[in-house]
């Protein structure tokens, strides 16, 4: 048979960080946890039997670690077979019986079950359908690293869900330095692919500066609590204290810990709870103490088919591990013929927990309950994501006439109201007749606070806070707002950046601000207040502020909204109406066609430059023969290629960031056009960024680690993104739209070289959008804060000589760079002899 090629590249292989599980294609290592914190070493894992006695010697532990490592041993046994294994059933039933095997190396972990039975589900479907061994280990081996990058983002979401509800409920109890947590065992980067479920709740407290003290039990007999949970706040500079299991209760009387977290091995559908044991003794305590005792778990880990925790089953560990020292790996520390009960597990009554937080969202309990309706969640969930799945688009409606919630609250047709330019004090009397937003607001109309915070480009927007709520509310007026009615605009782009917000909210909710109102005749868009500390990132990345989620959200956004609005996606009698709606934007798209794919290239009144520095610079961009014809390709692009609904503007200036949550906002110039235009621009951007470092630099900080962190970031972006528009496409194959029929490309071989030769256009089409991103804003009509920050004017223009000289090379020479690392590559040979400028 031969090894098969790579695809999917390093999925989870990153020498510089802490990791439990690297892997690529074909090759897996587990960190060795039981020679922690001592000894760094990585053990390679050719096999599902060397997986089975990895789980089992507890070289690598936490349920989600134990999943994931014993699926991906399977996978690289099969990704390097030297002879076939049979036909397609016989290769199901390989895998069938060596993930029965794998489950049973640790019985507890219900992540290990839930696992395994997917995996075989997948096998089992891909052999039904197919008469191709390979096809079967494909769909096992493509599933299998699907599952390693869900994990990651999972625990980024649980993190982000926990940080919020403990903030919430500790609002009282905190000290002036922030928060003091108690954890147990380990259940950090160790226990799970990365970041962690408990213990990343408390870095993601940590990063936001709410963390005042972790504090974690030393966790015996196996000591994961002083070995591995203390080494990874050590290696993360996470400020902490180790303490022995037995001073717990005692640190809780003392009235120095605001909440306990945890994590979960199992959970019961009733909410009890085996974790490591001395669990339930923690939640005993912190029960007596009235401390709010949290429970942090993907969702996976919640065994359905449980009715309560008595029927978990408890594993039960080798005497030795308590009659000698360093988990039965050192010299004899007890009596010789002591009997001997070493429980792996504990199981905590959901009576005694708070809440659970998972990453799909926190599950509380009823009032007057003692344990968890999961049920009940997990079915509003399951509503909430056929929703949101759907990859149909569907009706407009309720936008084009008005109010997406309330039609009581709107003029039904475009031109009943007549226009208006509101200012403060219209705009509060404007809100007083529309009762929706009132009542999101509260009070009386003199509690409402009024203020206006547009950049003065093209809209007003004003934010207005309330006793109640707040809200955000955008008009559109009839012109260019910084050049005056000499550049007339249609008011109805705000129609367009209604349906865009509409169909973008639906597809990927988590990334894009709700609507309250739309009013097609007064151009006003009411939407989410996002509160601080979100901040615009183009600020953001000024300041140099670090935002650990940016690729993984940013990925997320782009790869749902563009693949759900595609061919690949839709049938074309869904997508050509849609196609035909939004041509009605044509006024913002010349716009477009105007300020990036031809002024720049020409003599133009509009644009500007920092003159006389750059002045041959300029005149070298209008004098290149071959950077123009580029640019025509690309504008021709533009104008001419519909793949999907494109934000049209994906700049840093419309992206809120906090360290946890990440917003897409003003889509005005949305329609149907090319996805790279959408991924270019983001990319573009953040190249910007990266050259402007050093004219924010200073002699104490001279930012060239964080200018190395942006550029991680874009490649870290392209390559999520990738992963996930094609994981989209191949998990809806045979639901597939128009482009790519699943009746046509019958095999995964052939569907593989499609997806490879689409993305492969999509990436040449990005970095060169990139490129005319960059030439425009240092030559163009509009400039960005990166540059224009930067006071003196000799620093500034070798910044932005720098950024132009690249992307002149970029935009000529994109055919020939063929993957992200070649583009990071020529980003940072542009930017030889980097310094203070």
């Amino acid at each position: 048979m031969g090894k098969r090629t790579l695809s999917n590249g390093d999925a989870n292989w990153d020498d510089s960080t802490l990791q439990s599980i690297r892997y690529k294609r074909g090759q897996l290592q587990l960190l060795d946890q039981r020679k922690l914190p001592l000894e760094t070493l990585y053990v390679d894992v050719p096999n599902s039997t060397a997986g089975w006695h990895a789980i089992k010697d507890m070289m690598v532990r936490g349920a989600p670690a134990i999943a994931i490592a014993a699926c991906l041993s399977l996978a690289v046994e099969l990704h390097n077979l030297e002879s076939e294994i049979g036909s397609a059933e016989d290769t199901f039933a390989y895998i069938h019986n060596r993930l029965k095997y794998l489950m049973s190396s640790r019985p507890t972990a219900v992540n290990l079950s839930e696992a395994a039975k997917k995996l075989d589900k997948v096998a089992e479907k891909a052999a039904d359908s197919s008469s191709s061994a390979d096809m079967v280990i494909e769909a096992y081996i493509h599933a299998a690293e699907d599952m390693l990058a869900d994990d990651v983002m999972a625990n980024k979401a649980l993190g982000a869900y926990g940080t919020k509800l403990i903030l919430e409920n500790a609002k009282n109890c905190r000290s002036r330095k922030g928060l003091r947590i108690l954890t147990h065992c380990n259940t950090g980067s160790l226990a799970t692919a990365a970041y962690g479920t408990a213990l990343g709740v408390i870095r993601a407290l940590h990063s936001q500066g709410q963390l005042e003290t972790a504090y974690c039990t030393e966790t015996r007999p196996y000591n994961q609590g002083s070995r591995l949970t203390a080494f990874e706040f050590v290696h993360d500079k996470v400020p902490a204290v180790l303490i022995a299991d037995s001073a717990a209760a005692s640190l809780q009387l003392s009235g120095r810990i605001d909440a306990v977290i945890v994590g979960a091995d199992r959970i019961a559908s009733n909410g009890d709870t085996a974790n490591k044991i001395g669990t339930y003794s923690l939640a005993l305590s912190a029960f007596h103490h009235s401390i709010p005792f949290y429970v942090a778990a993907p969702l996976t880990s919640i065994d359905m088919s449980l009715s309560s925790g008595k029927n978990i089953v408890i594993e039960e560990r080798p005497s030795q591990e308590l009659t000698h020292s360093n988990g039965g790996q050192g010299p004899q520390i007890a009596a010789s013929g002591i009997s001997v009960w070493n429980p792996a597990f504990d199981i905590t009554p959901a009576k005694l927990i708070t809440a659970i937080i998972t990453d799909k969202g926190v599950i509380t309990k009823n009032q007057g309950s003692d344990t968890f309706d999961i049920q009940c969640f997990r079915n509003k969930l399951d509503m909430s994501e056929k929703s949101t799945n759907s990859s149909d688009l569907q009706a407009v409606d309720s936008v084009d006439t008005g109010v997406l919630d309330d039609k009581t609250d709107f003029d039904v047709s475009k031109g009943t109201q007549p226009f208006r330019i509101l200012d403060e004090k219209s705009l509060v009397e404007y809100i007083v007749v529309h009762p929706n937003l009132a009542r999101i607001l509260g009070g009386d109309s003199g509690d409402w606070k009024v203020r206006e915070v547009g950049d003065g480009n093209l809209n007003f927007v004003y934010i207005v806070l309330g006793p109640n709520g707040s809200l955000v509310i955008k008009q559109s007026v009839p012109y260019v707002r910084c050049v005056g009615e000499s550049w007339p605009l249609s008011e109805d782009r705000a129609y367009y950046e209604a349906l865009v917000l509409k169909e973008h909210g639906r597809i990927c909710p988590d990334h894009v601000p709700e609507i309250y109102h739309f009013n097609r005749s007064m151009g006003t868009i009411a939407m989410r207040y996002l509160e601080p500390p979100h901040i615009i990132l183009r600020k953001g990345l000024i300041a140099g502020i670090r935002y650990p989620y940016l690729a993984e959200h940013m990925s997320d956004y782009m790869s749902r909204t563009l693949y759900y609005t595609s061919l690949i996606a839709l049938s074309t009698d869904k997508h050509k109406p849609a196609v035909a709606q939004f041509c009605g934007n044509v006024e913002l798209c010349r716009l477009t066609e105007q300020v990036i794919f031809t002024e720049p290239y020409m003599v133009a009144a509009n644009n500007r430059w920092t003159t006389p520095h750059l002045d041959e610079d300029v005149k070298s961009v209008r004098e290149d023969v071959e950077l123009k014809l580029e640019i025509a390709d690309l504008k021709s692009k533009f104008c001419e290629r519909t793949q999907a609904l494109i934000h049209g503007d994906l700049h840093s200036g419309s992206i809120m960031a906090t360290i946890t949550s990440t917003q897409v906002i003003d889509p005005e110039f949305g329609f149907y056009g090319p996805i790279g235009f959408d991924v270019g621009a983001f990319v573009g951007n953040l190249i910007i960024a990266y050259y402007s470092q050093s004219g924010h630099a200073t002699y104490d900080n001279d930012r060239q680690e964080y200018s190395l962190w942006i550029l991680s970031i874009i490649e870290k972006t392209w390559t999520l993104f990738e992963r996930k528009f094609i994981s989209l496409w191949t998990t809806n194959w045979e639901n597939s739209g128009d482009a790519y029929p699943s009746g046509v490309y019958k095999s995964a071989v052939e569907l593989e070289l499609a997806q490879k030769r689409y993305m492969k256009e999509i990436f040449q089409d990005s970095i060169g959008f990139a490129a005319a991103k960059i030439i425009r804003r240092i030559v163009g009509i509009a400039h960005v804060e990166d540059f224009e920050s930067i006071e003196n004017p000799d620093r500034r223009a070798r910044c932005e000589r720098q950024a132009l000289n690249f992307a002149k090379t970029l935009m000529k020479g994109r055919h020939s760079i063929s993957s992200i690392h070649q583009l990071i590559e020529v980003v940072q040979g542009g930017l030889q002899g980097f310094s203070v400028c």
